[in-house]
């Protein structure tokens, strides 16, 4: 099962990385997600740039997009990982790992899949998007 590990940090947090040094930073992070290759769980991830960022809200009869990153600092969607575990519980370990510092927090979700739509089979852009998937899987190199 896929998980999604959402990083989120208050703004105590965001003053602390400031104040750190970036490079002791990177290695950190860097070395994480070495382990999580090796171990063979991380499906990807990335960093967010604080800016420029957007929001769409679809609250209206039109979706109104404005300048973002959306609402306060504790909001801030920073960043993510996706592994690929057995269980939830493998899922949370990883997350425990990471080299965050007090004020940040990760959000562990569990990743959709086409289990979650059973009862959809039969619809077409279920079925579409399963040819989707295995068209790109295909196409990249590994998985020749």
């Amino acid at each position: 099962m896929k998980h999604m590990l959402i990083m989120r940090a208050n703004a105590a947090a965001v003053e602390a990385y400031g104040e750190m040094n970036m490079e002791d930073v990177i290695n950190a992070m860097g070395a994480y997600n070495e382990s999580m290759i090796t171990a063979g769980v991380l499906v990807g991830g990335d960093g967010l740039a604080p800016e420029p960022g957007y929001v769409v809200d679809f609250s209206g009869e039109t979706p109104v997009v404005s300048d973002g990153p959306y609402g306060e600092v504790h909001e801030l969607f920073n960043g993510f990982w996706i592994v690929q575990t057995a269980t939830v519980e493998e899922a949370l370990e990883w997350a425990k790992r990471a080299p965050l510092t007090p004020g940040n927090v990760l959000e562990v979700r569990r990743v959709t899949d086409e289990s979650d739509f059973a009862d959809f089979a039969d619809n077409e852009y279920i079925q579409k998007e399963a040819e989707w998937r295995e068209a790109e899987h295909a196409a990249r190199p590994e998985a020749g």
